[in-house]
């Protein structure tokens, strides 16, 4: 089934030989839409590569459509790509130094990768030096795109944390609620694999998405110090009890059958995990929250009657907080450092990274913008309850973990995707996995 979707949260990862690709396949095309640049105006264009899709898209698209309207010397050329073609397509064109002007991403360790190799510019005085624009994003969402105190990008869209969707109408049918303990959990996948409904959907195929139970079951069972030691590079720290405990309650999940047979040749990329929960097939989904607006794109009377929503339960024993949350700040746009014009740049971001009528877009779609003073519109915009749960979740999270294959440099994330798959599909044991991880410790 081909579904319209939003935006995937993921990051880029290295690809094994993507070096050798030449620089041809930098600046091809493969892109699944774009406007078309103002060549013969005699504007300054400057390319911008992006992948979101569906609803999301189009607002994106408005606004671009409004700022070169608005330009007499400027003409922004938006491309968009599928998720999984686009990293290797940047990374090539990274090393080819024949990037986009800007670029999509997601910061963290992969920004700050590109960092490092001098393939970013540097944002920092002209962002500081303009407080209206510096005021606009929450603080906090600035992190991911800092490194030494110097800014590589800006907001472009909504805050993403991970949590459960349930079809509320199928838990009432069979008298379940929304699990708040794991053995509410392990109730749910029993109760709804007796009656032929794969209970949890997963997209398997694209790995990524078995990174956000790792996330949640080592947090819930060891809290954010867990993490922490793999980041400050701890010998050894991938062999703590809340990695083996995670990692066996994952494995408990497969025997138990909670994501049906075939979760391995399930895509995210194309929505197949989202369209197994609003068809009736399957009872639950961990994702995040920007598959909200691929469910409504697609099937609407699902998001009025019987979606549900709920945080990853808490497990026995554990020593992390329920309102902990895992996601990502948001995505943003960085500019590279070959842009041929990075003033103009500047003005394209200025004036359209989440600007008023941008804000008013996204949160139409479904998004909750990481500006500041959003509440009124948030409680007064359609799905305002999906909204503000989002929004309090984020706000009231004790503590909310970036993803860790953008937290991580690209060969632990690659590494880490690699050994999560073979832990779900029982490959190895938590005790392999845990081996293997260490490895990467530098």
């Amino acid at each position: 089934m081909q579904v319209t979707k939003k935006v995937s949260r993921r990051t880029f990862f290295e690809v094994a030989g993507a070096t050798t690709l030449s620089a041809a396949l930098a600046s091809c095309g493969f892109g699944v839409g774009s406007n078309s640049p103002a060549a013969s105006s005699g504007k300054s264009t400057i390319t911008v590569w992006d992948i979101r899709t569906g609803s999301e898209q189009q607002a994106v698209q408005a606004t671009v459509n409004d700022f070169n309207s608005q330009q007499s010397k400027i003409h922004a050329t938006l491309n968009f790509f599928q998720n999984d073609p686009y990293k290797q397509k940047l990374q090539v064109a990274m090393g080819a130094h024949n990037p986009p002007d800007i670029f999509f991403g997601w910061g963290g360790g992969v920004l700050d990768t590109y960092v490092q190799a001098g393939d970013v510019y540097d944002m920092t005085s002209a962002f500081n030096g303009d407080s209206s624009w510096k005021n606009r994003y929450l603080p906090s969402v600035m992190s991911a795109v800092t490194f030494n105190d110097k800014i590589y990008g800006v907001p472009n869209s909504g805050m993403q944390p991970v949590m459960f969707y349930y079809n509320k109408a199928m838990f009432a049918q069979y008298n379940l609620q929304a699990p708040q303990t794991w053995s509410d959990l392990l109730n749910v996948v029993s109760t709804l694999k007796q009656h032929n409904i794969i209970p949890i959907a997963l997209a398997g195929s694209s790995q990524w998405p078995y990174l956000m139970y790792e996330e949640y079951l080592v947090d819930r069972f060891g809290g954010p110090d867990a993490f922490n030691a793999v980041l400050a590079n701890q010998a050894n720290s991938w062999a703590q009890d809340a990695f083996i405990k995670a990692n066996t309650a994952i494995q408990q999940l497969v025997d138990a059958g909670a994501f049906g047979k075939s979760f391995s040749s399930v895509t995210a990329d194309t929505n197949q995990d989202a369209a197994l929960l609003y068809t009736g097939k399957a009872g639950m989904m961990l994702q995040g929250n920007w598959n909200f607006s691929n469910i409504l794109t697609n099937a609407p009377d699902f998001v009025k009657n019987k979606l549900g929503w709920c945080p990853f339960p808490a497990v026995d024993g554990g020593t992390g907080n329920i309102a902990n949350a895992a996601g990502n700040p948001c995505n943003f746009y960085s500019i590279s450092s070959t842009a041929k014009s990075p003033q103009d740049c500047v003005t394209f971001l200025k004036e359209t990274a989440l600007n008023d009528a941008d804000v008013r877009r996204l949160i139409a779609v479904g998004d909750i913008p990481v500006v500041q003073g959003i509440e009124s519109q948030l409680s007064s915009a359609p799905n305002s309850d999906w909204l503000l749960f989002n929004y309090n979740m984020v706000k009231n999270a004790p503590h909310y973990q970036l993803s860790w294959d953008q937290a991580l440099a690209p060969t632990a994330a690659a590494a880490l995707l690699t050994n999560l798959s073979q832990l779900f599909l029982k490959q190895i044991t938590p005790q392999q996995f845990s081996a293997n991880m260490n490895k990467t410790i530098s």
